[in-house]
């Protein structure tokens, strides 16, 4: 399996290094120096002289994260905001674990496409077309599942026991938009007549969602 993971992973970096959704490298490197407070499309670069091999090093997907939460399930990014060495590179990973009956709930990244490869368990996975077609599958371990870039898509862990993927990104900071928690979470807050009217509900029911997505203070 851990030769799969790695086979998996080589592939990705060589199809999508020549069709990078990232605007291509000009250079061998360009660590990102996230605490510079200048702006750009990505980040700025380090001085070279201090960039070194923690730079490009995480083991952040090594262990299960912990999914004692509302939707049983979490997200562990690898992506530049946590491996510097990614800034311009176009890749990054995440590593997502789901408890049984855990969701990962319908969401978009707005900047890759998503590949995710099943590590442990069984999964519903399924995105939807601007057509309004879902198109889903039950995946399993060492299977493979491709969610095109922008569209709306979920996984559910659909086994008796806990499940993990590694999901691989053509950008190296993808965005995530939740849909729920966009919509209902945001600030500041979206009216509450244009939900009520957007998913025809009452007020009060708007109300009540917003109430349980607010953000824990």
């Amino acid at each position: 399996m851990e030769a799969f993971v790695a086979l998996f992973l080589t592939t990705f970096a060589l199809v999508l290094g020549a069709a990078v959704a990232d605007p291509d490298l000009l250079q061998d490197i360009c660590v990102a120096d996230l605490s510079s407070g200048v702006k750009v499309n990505g980040f700025p670069c380090k001085n070279p002289s201090s960039v070194g091999a923690d730079d490009f090093f995480f083991a952040g997907l090594a262990k299960p994260g912990f999914t004692n939460n509302t939707m049983g399930s979490l997200v562990t990014g690898a992506n530049v905001e946590k491996i510097p060495g990614l800034n311009t590179l176009g890749v990054s990973l995440s590593r997502i674990d789901y408890a049984p009956g855990g969701l990962n709930p319908p969401h978009t990244h707005p900047r890759a496409t998503e590949v995710v490869f099943v590590l442990e368990g069984e999964l519903e996975v399924g995105f939807i077309t601007t057509s309004n077609v879902l198109i889903s599958k039950s995946i399993r371990k060492g299977e493979i599942f491709v969610f095109p870039k922008g569209l709306v898509h979920f996984q559910k862990n659909i086994g008796m026991m806990p499940a993990s993927v590694i999901a691989a990104f053509n950008s190296q900071l993808p965005g995530t938009q939740s849909l729920a928690a966009t919509l209902f979470a945001a600030t500041p807050t979206v009216p509450d007549d244009v939900l009520s009217k957007a998913f025809q509900i009452g007020t009060k029911q708007v109300q009540k969602i917003k109430s349980r997505l607010a953000p824990k203070k």
